[in-house]
């Protein structure tokens, strides 16, 4: 007996129902990028690991799925690594590729190797799939669409301005009332700076970032094991935890930060772009929270993150600053800053909420019945005239039985089936039956075009 197929953990088929549904996030999201003058590119599904690996922190060099060397992929591993199982200094040589862990990091590539080609500062977009090899749980994948939108060769932050008004936008679009939770990494290298543990930045923000799913505690024993002090933890707590409005925040922060020039110009940075924010009236609600992190280094200032509103789900949105992505790439001093608009989890949201637009899910607007060889000839004469004023229609192809043509309809969410008979043929009109009312009327092809429309 042939084993049943089944897909890997964390991947997911899509029916033509749910992929209805996925093209109009994508389409959406598209159409806002292309609104604010980004260009599209796509980057290769696999990339060189020397690329991926140190990107993203030792966490996330543990997420990246590797990909086995062809052929003979142990001739280059040493005796004593086999026998001694060392899997860590063996993946180099039984792996020399991995695929892409996020777009960022591609889109860092890309453009070191065609900066002769791109006209600075470069607005870009990219909608493709990641992998990482995370524990596959509620609204996390291990294959996942990304849709990400950045700009490099700008220090300017009317970029971040103008990303987060994007943001607010696509929601907006969606239906989706959110918090765009900002900081700024300057901010917390500042409070690194004042409880007297600059050295342990990339620690402090690896474990504040899970202060979400863990909690606060955790956090700080996490923190104690990274060898802060106890008085450290105890002055890093009431930071985290800042009341009262934005602009009361920052006067706080201020304050505190007053001996850290680095503290000092992320509040800077914070009061210019969260300002500007607030006389642009977003429907969104922006909020500074020092507790966000985003726990991926080559963050240097701006960071934000996107949560819904009405459905308890994890970040649905995030991004930031980064100075010098492509340094490592051999292309020091190139700004950016960028967001990446998670299509899963919104997909999850939207589903949650019912957002979706009524016609979402109907791909063929109109279903001729097939009532044999005669009708059928003119009905299909009729489904390319329909096609060719930008309806979608298709033909029955077998001359079935009614209740099978209509159930075909239903199932396919069709919202007009249209019948060609004998009478029909002999006065030249249509009789279209709207699916949903029940309603039938004898109608021109103008007429069809005009109701469906």
């Amino acid at each position: 007996m042939a084993q049943k197929p089944t897909i890997p953990k964390g991947t997911r088929d899509f029916s033509p129902i749910q992929m209805a549904k996925r093209n109009y996030i994508f389409n959406t999201i598209k159409d806002v990028f292309l609104l604010y003058g980004y260009q599209q590119i796509e980057t290769p599904a696999m990339e060189n690991l020397s690329t991926l690996m140190g990107k993203y922190g030792d966490e996330g060099d543990k997420l990246l799925f590797k990909v086995l060397n062809s052929g003979d992929y142990l001739k280059k591993v040493p005796g004593e690594l086999l026998s001694s199982r060392d899997h860590v200094h063996m993946i180099p040589c039984i792996s020399e590729k991995g695929l892409r862990y996020d777009l960022t990091v591609p889109f860092a590539r890309y453009v070191v190797m065609h900066r002769d080609e791109l006209q600075f500062p470069f607005k870009r977009f990219q909608i493709q799939p990641v992998w990482r090899a995370d524990r596959p749980q509620k609204g996390r994948y291990r294959e996942f669409y990304q849709c990400d939108a950045d700009v490099v060769g700008s220090d300017s932050l009317i970029n971040e301005i103008e990303l987060l008004a994007m943001i607010d936008e696509v929601f907006k679009r969606f239906g989706v009332n959110i918090v765009i939770k900002v900081n700024n990494r300057k901010v917390l290298s500042g409070i690194a700076d004042v409880i007297g543990a600059p050295d342990k930045l990339v620690d402090i923000t690896v474990a504040i970032d899970k202060i979400d799913k863990i909690g606060i505690d955790n956090v700080n024993e996490e923190l104690k094991e990274k060898g802060l002090s106890q008085e450290a933890v105890d002055q890093l707590e009431p930071l985290l935890n800042l009341k009262g409005s934005n602009a009361q925040k920052l006067d706080t922060l201020e304050q505190l930060l007053a001996v850290s020039e680095t503290g000092k110009k992320g509040v800077e940075e914070l009061r210019f772009v969260l300002g500007h924010v607030e006389q642009l009236g977003l429907k969104a609600t922006v909020e500074l929270d020092v507790s966000l992190a985003r726990g991926l280094n080559y963050y240097t200032g701006t960071i934000l993150e996107v949560k819904a509103c009405d459905v308890e789900m994890g970040s649905i949105t995030g991004g930031g600053r980064y100075d010098n992505l492509t340094g490592v790439f051999g292309m020091p001093g190139t700004s950016g800053v960028g967001i990446s608009f998670g299509a899963d989890r919104i997909y999850d949201v939207l589903n949650t909420l019912d957002l979706y637009p009524s016609d979402t899910i109907s791909s063929t607007k109109v279903l001729f019945v097939n009532f044999g060889q005669k009708e059928a000839a003119a009905s299909l004469h009729y489904v390319m005239q329909l096609r060719a004023r930008g309806i979608s229609a298709e033909l029955f192809p077998d001359n079935a039985k009614m209740k099978k043509q209509l159930s075909y309809a239903n199932g396919k969410h069709v919202p007009y089936v249209a019948m060609v008979g004998e009478t029909e043929m002999a006065s030249g009109t249509i009789t279209l039956k709207n699916m949903e009312t029940g309603e039938q009327s004898n109608l021109s092809l103008d007429q069809v075009v005009d109701m469906v429309k």
